[in-house]
């Protein structure tokens, strides 16, 4: 059976506060994945640490940093000279590394880059170049590259010369005499060759590629359409500059839901928890102030049926109901609506069809959550609150229609707003989640007290 986590953290403390002797200590480590190792260092005082810093290798505490949090990186570091620091630095994953040096202040980043290794200077220096909402930033420079005419045999060696600092091995980026990149070749189709194979026929020379400037949330939906392990990074001269591995893009694609979801809320960005108290205000206050204007609005409107509420009082048990229901269909069909939106070579033909079937789609659900509203409420009007069959389900009929209703029109809403929205060049993702939310309890208001109006106290004249 499989270990959990938690056994081989308490494992890995056992062997790490044990007293072996550092050689036992390394070997026994050994048998543990980093990021096993990576999960305990917070558990260890900072004597045990500095233990475990003189028993692993330089490489082991670079890959085990690699599978930590940046901040908690920064502080282990701390713990050892800055010599040793700056020699395990040299030795992570430079798009790893060049999120550790940014938590360091200016000065102490400063002394580290100095004590870099040249090669691992040059390469921070050239990702930190790029823009954060650039692809190039978030590049590595661990991959294998060889020459176009070289032979088999030639490419195996040179295979194997960089393997030895580089870890990428699966894919072999292939680049001309002018740097420019060729293509890729697949490492399997390298290991089987023959060595009398031409290497031209193994190069793959329309793999999928990016350029350094490319703007993230503009092609994140193409690297993820690749099953391919890295994606080679180029510059404006068409040479290759590092990779977009596939654990960046699972990074990628995280950062970008994050943002997403900090975008429904009516946020420009996520916050971060160390973020000042005016900066969070500045964010989320003007949205604020729209819906307050919209909500007094909505406080109105239920002001003018003031009436219904004083002859049928009941209806105000289930007012939640309606405004609940609307607003979750309403950001159903916007969560539909925004991701649809991404593919930009939308027709206007396409925009219509999303919009009836989105108000379809409402329809259905709001005539099977209608019916079952007639029932349930009906019965429950009926026997606990003592009411007349007939006064019961008149009741839940209203509440029933007015549910259809009320997801009918709030699936329109939600599908037309943030169409509205990206036609005018506003993002809709920003624009649309706390305003939908607001008019549609506008829509659910207007829609269950204007039928229970117009069908319970004008047509059917009931009180109570």
């Amino acid at each position: 059976m499989k270990k959990r986590v938690q056994d081989y953290t308490s494992e890995i403390l056992e062997v790490v506060k044990s007293n072996a002797s550092p050689t036992v200590l390394c070997q026994r480590l050994q048998d543990y994945h980093e990021n096993d190792i990576a999960d305990i260092l917070e558990k260890l005082s900072p004597a045990e640490r500095c233990k475990l810093y003189r028993i692993l290798d330089m490489d082991t505490i670079s890959d085990i940093f690699e599978y930590t949090e940046e901040a908690d990186v920064v502080k282990y570091l701390e713990e050892m000279n800055i010599r040793k620091a700056a020699a395990i630095l040299s030795k992570m994953d430079t798009n790893v590394l060049s999120d550790v040096l940014q938590q360091f202040d200016r000065s102490k980043r400063k002394i580290f880059i100095e004590l870099l290794d040249d090669e691992v200077r040059h390469d921070i220096e050239m990702i930190n170049s790029f823009d954060e909402d650039e692809i190039g930033s978030r590049m590595t420079t661990n991959y294998i590259v060889i020459h176009e005419n070289l032979t088999v045999k030639e490419a195996m060696t040179e295979l194997v010369s960089q393997a030895a600092k580089n870890d990428n091995i699966s894919t072999i980026f292939v680049i001309t005499a002018s740097e420019e990149f060729y293509g890729a070749i697949d490492l399997k189709d390298l290991i089987i060759a023959r060595r009398d194979h031409p290497l031209e026929e193994l190069i793959v020379t329309s793999y999928p590629y990016v350029y350094g400037t490319d703007l993230i949330d503009e092609c994140i939906e193409d690297l993820k359409d690749y099953s391919e392990d890295s994606i080679p990074v180029l510059d404006n001269d068409n040479r290759l500059l590092g990779v977009i591995t596939s654990a960046n893009i699972v990074d990628l694609v995280d950062d970008e839901m994050g943002d997403d979801y900090a975008k429904l809320a009516g946020l420009t960005a996520e916050e971060d928890l160390n973020e000042p108290l005016r900066e969070s205000m500045k964010k989320r206050m003007p949205w604020l102030v729209i819906l307050l204007a919209l909500g007094m609005i909505v406080s109105s409107v239920v002001g003018i049926f003031e009436k219904v509420v004083t002859n049928l009082p009941i209806i105000m048990c289930f007012q939640s109901l309606i405004l609940d229901m609307a607003g979750n269909v309403g950001t159903q069909s916007l969560a539909v609506t925004i991701r649809v939106l991404m593919d930009e070579s939308l027709t206007a033909k396409q925009k219509f069809e999303l919009v009836f079937k989105e108000m379809k789609i409402g329809l259905c659900n709001g005539g099977v959550l209608g019916l079952m509203s007639f029932a349930l409420i009906g019965l429950y009007i009926y026997i606990i609150k003592g009411k007349t069959l007939i006064f019961a389900y008149a009741v839940s009929g209203c509440i029933g229609l007015s549910l259809l209703l009320a997801m009918l029109i709030s699936s329109a809403v939600g599908t037309c707003i943030p169409l509205f929205f990206k036609k005018i060049h506003i993002d809709p993702a920003v624009a649309s989640g706390p305003l939908i939310t607001t008019i549609n309890d506008l829509v659910a208001v207007i829609s269950y007290y204007g039928l229970s109006w117009i069908f319970l106290i004008e047509v059917l004249h009931l009180a109570g």
